[in-house]
């Protein structure tokens, strides 16, 4: 017995020794942080100021932040100056370097003809999905027309056209495997941009950015604030506006990359000293219960009702799922590879516009859908 427990000891210790290497080996976690715009692509612009300077500003604050608060963590910058990169370099970047998420810093604007450009103010956050709304569209549009500024660009972006809103159902059939991750980021960071930074919430939203499209790993898109109204304008250029919203961001990063960490370390915990004299124990599993199934059992002949559908999504999510924001019953629908999340469900109008009204004030992409034979209408 005493050789017994001598081994054990020798080989709890020997084991400690080699995790001990492993964890010291262990590839560091790589964020990149994306200052929209650059060099002769100015962006946005505002009374006295550009785009891409409050990018780059906040860009550089977020990246000291990480670098003197969290071990184990290397910044990678597509740009750290005043140079012009193109969408696809931006994201050929961050795969090339292996990243384990990808942060695009932007600012938000509208048209000049708009009656509220110098009134509009909020922050969002985005994530590779469809649009769902014109204003949704417009601003994917503005943050990928950067690519007219190179030759050939039709060929080189696989004839897509930023302008083109038939050029944007690309982004419907994707099969974006870290929409979760990237989702769940760009709501902690929405929470940070009014808790830290004191930001109107205009929350988080999807629609076909090209730099998220390409990038290999979790991904999120900032739109800090609105350059063309004059208040928020002069909050984004000062030296405290931009401190606070990237202490704003670094908050939420440090909460993902928390959970990353818990999640990398999970049964990885090893009692030597029992290992051998404990008795196996089987545990019996309960899956983890599923969306509703009733989504595609509709079939009621020449039956016309409304559903309110609210995300888009390449996997199904479990019924318990957070990202559903407390909606129950969740049911879902299949189409193009996606699945397509729906809540409540009426033949009256008027009731469902009701229920839309709840969805919305959690959603802002929410809008109402039509079935009829069990099968939506387009």
């Amino acid at each position: 017995m005493r050789y017994s427990s001598f081994g054990r000891r020798l080989l709890s210790a020997f084991l400690a020794f080699w995790l001990g290497l492993s964890v010291l080996s262990a590839k560091d976690f790589v964020v990149v942080i994306d200052a929209g715009h650059g060099g002769r692509d100015a962006g946005a612009l505002g009374n006295k100021s550009k785009e891409k300077d409050i990018n780059l500003g906040v860009a550089l604050k977020l990246g000291r932040l990480i670098q003197n608060n969290e071990q184990g963590v290397k910044v990678v910058y597509t740009r750290d100056k005043d140079v012009y990169l193109t969408l696809q370099e931006r994201a050929n970047i961050a795969n090339r370097v292996e990243g384990d998420l990808f942060i695009s810093i932007h600012t938000n604007s509208i048209d000049k003809k708009s009656p509220n450009r110098k009134t509009v103010a909020g922050a969002s956050t985005w994530t590779l999905g469809l649009h769902r709304s014109k204003e949704n569209l417009e601003v994917a549009k503005r943050e990928n027309s950067v690519i007219y500024l190179e030759n050939d660009f039709s060929t080189r972006y696989e004839g897509f056209d930023p302008n083109s809103t038939e050029s944007y159902i690309i982004f419907e059939f994707m099969q974006y495997k870290h929409m979760e991750q990237s989702i769940n980021f760009a709501s902690d960071i929405q929470h940070e941009f009014v808790s830290e930074a004191g930001r109107v919430d205009r929350g988080v939203r999807q629609a076909g950015f090209w730099v998220l499209a390409k990038t290999s790993m979790p991904a999120v898109l900032v739109e800090l604030d609105f350059i063309c109204n004059p208040t928020q304008e002069k909050f984004l250029t000062s030296e405290s506006g931009q401190t606070k919203m990237a202490k704003a961001i670094y908050n939420a990063f440090s909460k993902y990359k928390s959970d990353y960490d818990r999640k990398q370390n999970a049964g990885k915990s090893i009692d030597i000293s029992t290992a051998s004299s404990a008795p196996a124990v089987t545990r019996k599993t309960t899956a983890e219960p599923s969306v509703a199934e009733l989504a595609e059992q509709d079939e009621d002949s020449g039956v016309t009702y409304y559903k309110v559908q609210f995300m888009a999504l390449p996997r199904k999510l479990p019924a318990s799922s957070k990202e559903f924001k407390g909606l129950s019953p969740v049911e879902y629908y299949q189409d193009g590879g996606m699945y397509k999340y729906t809540y409540g469900k009426s033949t009256d109008r008027n009731e469902i516009q009701k229920q839309y009204k709840k969805v919305k004030s959690l959603f802002r992409d929410a809008f109402i859908i039509e079935f009829r034979d069990g099968k939506r209408v387009k």
